[in-house]
């Protein structure tokens, strides 16, 4: 039963558990994902292909009662191909507008590093600015816009960098991992009676999107004290001074961790951020915008978390 000082809405909790059912074993995958949704920060999935990213995708779309849309990432993509583009119509002798992807309320971009720079600004625009231009005419996007983006860490062949400009978008950039064993068990269990991602239904929509409006802007009224900003501030200056690191944490980049801490305080139940949130998702959030080399990742973030005590 819930506790009457339990301040997480009901609707989150079934969220929380329709994605589990989806993702299984992979509770705090799951949890990221929501506290970047909730923040208004894109999430990059970072692992290797058939780990259920694109299922997670959908069943969020249809859990928020949103649209979903996929973009598969190759070097000749075009920004049009993203944003859309003007055609012409004989009938009215107008130029019309035909939407591309971009206008969904979960956008699955798969593979973005195999799309080339001048592709990835199209979808810097998208995820900063929630808007896209296309000749010289502002098209606003989902108030709720989302982006899931995933990229493959071991095959570079054809891949092009993420611009650090486009990776301080992201709020998180997650890795899924293998299941583990009995979970990966239940997973055939079910594909030998028949029920696979495809074949499986989707069930209604837990909420609308103007519901996960409501939420988003809940997350923003979460009370985050003077010491523990500056607690956050401070961790931002040691990752600016840290000697294995070539790019520390932006000031943008401490909004957004400020953001996704109350967004994880609020997925605990609580309307108000304690140093405990900064640490969860400090792994996660860390990882898309350190500029540290990537073996080295893992190790930093622990200096830092263990370098800057709690402000009292």
């Amino acid at each position: 039963m819930r506790s009457t000082q339990d301040a997480r809405p009901f609707a989150l909790d079934q969220l929380r558990e329709r994605l589990r059912l989806v993702l299984r074993g992979k509770h705090e995958v799951i949890d990221h994902v929501i506290c970047c949704l909730l923040a208004r920060a894109h999430v990059l999935l970072e692992d290797m292909p058939g780990l259920g990213k694109t299922t997670l995708a959908k069943a969020l779309a249809a859990a928020i009662g949103g649209s979903f849309s996929r973009l598969q990432c190759t070097p000749d993509l075009l920004p049009g191909d993203v944003t859309g583009f003007s055609v012409f119509n004989q009938k009215t002798r107008e130029f019309e507008f035909r939407q591309g992807p971009v206008f969904a309320d979960v956008l699955l971009v798969d593979e973005i590093n195999r799309a080339t720079p001048r592709t990835q600004s199209a979808l810097l625009e998208a995820m900063a600015e929630g808007q896209v231009t296309v000749d010289n005419q502002r098209h606003d996007l989902s108030p709720t816009f989302f982006v899931i983006a995933t990229q493959n860490p071991i095959e570079h062949a054809g891949t092009y960098p993420l611009p650090e400009a486009q990776l301080d978008r992201f709020g998180m950039r997650v890795r899924v991992g293998y299941p583990d064993v009995e979970h990966e068990l239940a997973m055939l269990a079910a594909a030998a009676g028949g029920e696979t991602p495809r074949t499986a239904e989707l069930p209604p929509a837990l909420f609308s999107t103007g519901d996960l409006a409501d939420l988003q802007r809940r997350v923003v009224s979460v009370a985050c004290e003077e010491r523990v900003r500056r607690y956050l501030v401070q961790l931002g200056g040691a990752s600016r001074s840290h000697p294995r690191v070539t790019l520390g944490i932006s000031p943008r980049g401490l909004l957004i961790w400020q953001r996704l801490a109350q967004a994880h305080a609020l997925l605990a139940g609580r309307l108000f951020v304690t140093p405990d949130d900064v640490q969860e998702v400090a792994p996660a959030t860390l990882r898309v915008r350190l500029g540290v080399a990537a073996d080295d990742v893992d190790d930093v973030m622990n200096d830092l978390l263990r370098s800057v005590g709690v402000v009292a």
